[in-house]
């Protein structure tokens, strides 16, 4: 379906604003100004501020899980490790490209809030389920070790969500769309060897102890 461009005017502008200034911080008339529209057109597609939230949040989402679910059909013949590896590629690679609005998104789900609530309900528990069990498919660790399996979990969670939390701690070293995807791929490089490493252990229970 090919996009309004427009609407995606608006959409990146809010983006942007959000980032920098946050949801509260961020008036419809900034929006309107940085989009280059008239306020009107903004009420016209999405009625309200928090209309446009959820639009471009519902928007976000729904690309990022569609990415992630054609990424497990056409890994579908590699090994478990191999397919873990190629879905965290796509989601650091979504996440960076998208990095201002991924930013603010996870910003947003650090607070107790209405929209925090109905992110976990729909959105979030796909995007848990996705990766748990890709995760856990493969890895090799005894059944007795239950809270390590969580334990590191919890990790790869952590990692596939730090630059977007920290983002104050690596934004200097990235200036344009290359030096994003070079950021990205590096990044994932990272992940990469620490899966390899756990992966390769005989008895992960044994090395944590």
């Amino acid at each position: 379906m090919k996009k309004n461009p427009s609407k995606q005017k608006v959409i990146d502008a809010a983006s942007s604003l959000f980032f920098q200034k946050g949801f509260s911080g961020t008036s419809v008339r900034d929006i309107a100004e940085k989009a280059d529209v008239n306020v009107s057109l903004i009420s016209y597609y999405f009625k309200s501020k928090q209309g446009l939230l959820e639009y471009a949040v519902t928007q976000y989402y729904e690309a990022y899980l569609r990415i992630m679910e054609e990424t497990l059909e056409e890994t579908e013949s590699l090994t478990p490790l191999e397919k873990l590896k190629e879905l965290i590629s796509v989601i650091i690679q979504y996440k960076q490209h998208n990095h201002q609005f991924s930013s603010f998104i996870h910003r947003e789900l650090s607070l107790d809030s209405i929209f925090v609530r109905e992110m976990a309900v729909t959105y979030l528990a796909k995007e848990n389920h996705i990766i748990s069990n890709t995760f856990f498919d493969a890895l090799h660790v005894p059944e007795k070790s239950e809270v390590d399996r969580q334990f590191l979990l919890m990790q790869l969670k952590g990692m596939l969500l730090t630059p977007y939390v920290l983002q104050n701690e690596w934004k200097d070293q990235v200036v344009g769309e290359y030096s994003h995807n070079v950021f990205a791929k590096k990044y994932v490089k990272t992940i990469h060897y620490w899966l390899d490493f756990i992966m390769d252990q005989k008895d992960v229970t044994a090395e944590m102890k």
